[in-house]
């Protein structure tokens, strides 16, 4: 039994090795070497100089072991068809070419495939940084109260029930109940939302989102592993292993190359009776202009998208995204500028005009911290609106403030806040606030002296070129939706006056991950664009992930397979046109290939071609292909 174990755990070893040096070898310096001495072996040939060891020989070895790997890892693990790849055709080749001596045929073989596993690498690191990251923004300590006494604990001994104590501009360290005060909770974090949600006793607080005013105590509902953020973080996680790879259009034409490959230089072979012809065959049956198909149209395609500000960080993302057949939009700083702004300014008294009214409120809200009061302020300064000092400010969390201004009492918040405070009800014209809010508008009433003057109302405004990107997408019969964490009605608002027809309101990360899996399960090919942390668990699910990268969260833009770097969305529809004219000129290439493949087959069996000349023939045809993918890089796709 120990002999047994000693001997399984020498093959683990072993294989641990071979692992390494794989990777090692695959590394793009590696191929850069290989390239060097295969250079250096046409050199010497073509100067009719005579080695003792061809320098093709270190390109053979450096570069042919990751495809002799590669085709035995696929035999041995891999299931049913899936043995046959791309890399045992090449591999056959090239061991082919080694026989015949031609170690430069040999040798350009493996360097023109490890040049493709380059292009094709993919960049996981970008997914490491961002579960980094988010990780980071789980809060490492709470206020515990015991015994009316505030205990400094790490979150990861806070205990199910136990009471916390959140103090304003700290992060709430565990899902839970608010069970005392009131406050306004920044939550974007978890549901995108621009606006800081008023929360009371009774409402959900979620771990990682930042009460903004008042102090507040909460019990502790969802601990650990269990809390929101945790569960987002695993979502990413997840979402990037079940994430299965696109399968190479190379690989995908290996199932039926190999065995006709073998077929044909066997037959040669009995036919003719010449073992040269045979193996001539099966090194220009090699599928290397096929294999170069996608990688070369996919780097010369990024290179225009860099051009325009889009940052493209694998070829998977490009082929996939020219498969995508629906677009889904995330609402906030997305078809949204992401900041608040007022967009309405309505006096319910005759007597009050709307640049008194903006006054009075943007005076009475000079003081305050509240994002909407900022907003107001903000308005009223770029409009040369003149303020007047006011004196006994008071803020009350999560309702509103009030202020003396000219010895009278002026209170801005929401209607439940006035009516506390005695304001006139028949003073308040609610129609008008409810029309406001249909449109997915904040509110806020200003009174005087116990009397509803007027309402003054804040949007995030949609970016002005939406409805003609939605527009361009449908000319290209790409279907569009709208995933937010926003109520419905102002999803519905943004959704009709953009033109998207699909709209899924009211999503926490893992609801927009399931809407996605849901279309997907249909066969759709779906593309994410978002920017916040809470779209990384479906920005990494979709089959492409689009950020937003200037405004857009760091975790974001690392969870996304593509980044706009001008947060420009009008780079949509040239994205997608750019990826359609990526995987059409794949599809060209390949077609070129098998062109060139299927006449050097013929010429090879009929005796014309011998390995030198097929080598020349062969590498011709990858030629044709990297100088028609060239051809993506200057044509304009606007």
């Amino acid at each position: 039994m120990a002999c047994a174990h000693c001997e399984a755990q020498k093959k683990i070893e072993k294989k641990n090795i071979l692992e390494k040096l794989n990777d090692f070898l695959s590394s793009l310096l590696i191929t850069i070497i290989g390239g060097v001495f295969l250079a250096a072996g046409l050199t010497l040939r073509l100067l009719d100089i005579h080695i003792p060891v061809d320098p093709a020989w270190v390109s053979v070895a450096l570069c042919g072991y990751p495809l002799l790997y590669s085709a035995i890892h696929r035999i041995l693990f891999g299931k049913g068809i899936q043995k046959i790849s791309s890399a045992l055709l090449i591999s056959i080749a090239m061991i082919a070419a080694i026989i015949l001596d031609e170690f430069f045929a040999a040798g350009q073989v493996a360097f023109i495939m490890a040049i493709g596993g380059v292009l094709e690498d993919k960049t996981i690191e970008r997914t490491k940084r961002g579960i980094g990251r988010l990780i980071s923004l789980i809060p490492q300590q709470g206020r515990v109260m015991s015994g009316g006494v505030e205990i400094m604990m790490d979150t990861t001994l806070i205990q199910q029930g136990d009471i916390i104590r959140v103090l304003p501009g700290e992060a709430i360290p565990v899902d839970g109940e608010i069970i005392s005060g009131n406050t306004s909770i920044d939550q974007s974090i978890v549901t995108g939302e621009s606006l800081p949600i008023d929360k009371t006793v009774g409402d959900t607080v979620f771990c990682g989102t930042i009460n903004c005013f008042g102090s507040i105590d909460i019990r502790a509902s969802k601990v650990g592993e269990d809390s929101s953020l945790q569960k987002l973080i695993r979502l990413v996680e997840e979402a990037d292993e079940n994430k299965a790879p696109t399968q190479l259009i190379v690989d995908k034409w290996a199932v039926w190359l190999v065995p006709t490959a073998l077929l044909l230089a066997i037959g040669t072979y009995f036919i003719s009776g010449d073992i040269y012809r045979a193996l001539t065959v099966a090194i220009v049956f090699c599928p290397c202009a096929l294999a170069l198909a996608t990688p070369t149209s996919i780097v010369a395609a990024i290179g225009q998208a860099a051009k325009f500000g889009v940052i493209i960080k694998s070829g998977q993302a490009l082929e996939q995204m020219g498969k995508v057949s629906m677009i889904a939009f995330d609402k906030t700083g997305t078809i949204t500028h992401g900041r608040l702004m007022v967009s309405d300014v309505i006096p319910f008294d005759t007597a009050v005009s709307t640049n008194e009214l903006l006054a009075i409120a943007a005076s009475a809200e000079t003081r305050s911290e509240h994002p909407l009061g900022r907003a107001i302020v903000a308005y009223a300064n770029e409009n040369s609106c003149p303020l007047k000092p006011i004196e006994d400010f008071a803020m009350q969390p999560g309702k509103g403030i009030s202020a003396t201004l000219d010895g009278k009492k002026v209170l801005c918040g929401n209607i439940n806040y006035l009516s506390e405070n005695g304001v006139i009800k028949d003073s308040i014209d609610t129609s008008a606030i409810s029309a406001l809010q249909e449109q997915g508008k904040a509110t806020i009433l200003i009174s005087c002296d116990d009397k509803c003057i007027g309402v003054i109302a804040l949007s995030d405004l949609m970016r002005e070129n939406v409805s003609d990107v939605i527009r361009r997408l449908d000319s290209m019969s790409t279907k569009t939706a709208l995933l937010t964490g926003d109520n419905t009605q102002t999803a519905k608002y943004f959704a009709q006056k953009a033109g998207i027809e699909n709209i899924y309101a009211g999503l926490l990360p893992e609801q927009k991950v399931l809407q996605i899996q849901s279309v997907q399960s249909d066969g759709i090919k779906v593309c994410m664009i978002g920017d916040g942390v809470n779209d990384a668990p479906a920005l990494k699910t979709a089959d492409v992930g689009v950020a937003m990268g200037a405004m857009g969260s760091d975790i974001a833009v690392d969870a996304a397979d593509i980044a706009l770097m001008s947060d420009d969305i009008g780079k949509i529809p040239y994205l997608k046109r750019l990826s359609n004219a990526t995987v059409k000129m794949i599809y060209t290439n390949i077609t070129i290939s098998i062109v060139f493949n299927i006449a050097a087959i013929v010429l090879s069996m009929l005796g014309v071609l011998n390995p030198v000349t097929g080598a020349l023939a062969h590498n011709a045809g990858s030629i044709a292909v990297v100088l028609n993918a060239a051809l993506l890089y200057d044509r304009k796709y606007v």
